[in-house]
């Protein structure tokens, strides 16, 4: 994000502002991991994932007895997703986390490779069914890649264990610009509050680790 809190400009352009040193710490926290989820939005602005292509990080995941990638999961309560989008072809297993009506029109597809509806009852994905279902299926450590609204429905659930921000050296601005949490926000007595567990500076950027305090 940058040094006032935006992932984005007004725009909502792609965020390209992060060194290759962000990049890198990146693709090292999606190594570590057996899925990563994320929301439309986030994958209609980029068109891709980002992929582990480090060869000692897939040789790492090889070594623990894991898929060279870990599932990247799209959430999307609505399932309109454009089908030519690049990220449908690169080499990484796909899931979708949508609703009933949002999985209608990808059944008998084959882009994704699993299509998972999880309704509440008055709609929406119901994100602590989708927890239990994670877990089901085996993924044991997954990583939310964004965006901001995504990560406000999995706070508001009390599914997330921790926080890792990149702070960048620019100014953003902007009313609209989208923010690490999205959604109606916390009042600040029942807001979520994090300990700090590491941080490291490496030359304008710093790299921040915080748990969720319970």
């Amino acid at each position: 994000m940058s040094a006032d809190g935006k992932i984005a400009d007004s725009q909502a352009s792609p965020a390209r502002f992060g060194s290759a040193v962000d990049k890198a710490h990146l693709e090292k926290q999606i190594a570590l991991v057996d899925g990563v989820l994320f929301g439309a939005g986030t994958l209609r602005t980029y068109g891709t994932t980002l992929m582990v292509t480090d060869p000692e990080l897939l040789k790492q995941r090889e070594l623990q007895g894991k898929r060279s990638q870990p599932i990247h999961i799209v959430c999307s309560g609505s399932g309109k997703i454009d089908p030519q989008l690049r990220f449908f072809k690169q080499q990484v297993p796909r899931w979708l986390f949508t609703t009933i009506k949002g999985s209608q029109s990808w059944q008998q597809k084959i882009e994704f490779h699993k299509v998972f509806a999880i309704e509440m009852v008055e709609g929406g994905i119901n994100w602590v069914a989708a927890g239990e279902k994670l877990t089901e299926m085996g993924l044991q450590k997954v990583a939310v890649l964004g965006g901001g609204q995504l990560v406000a429905s999995l706070l508001a659930a009390d599914l997330v264990d921790e926080f890792w921000l990149t702070v960048c050296p620019l100014i953003l601005g902007g009313e609209n610009a989208p923010t690490p949490v999205a959604g109606t926000g916390f009042l600040a007595n029942l807001a979520p509050k994090l300990q700090l567990l590491a941080v490291e500076r490496v030359e304008q950027e710093v790299f921040l680790h915080y748990r969720l305090q319970r």
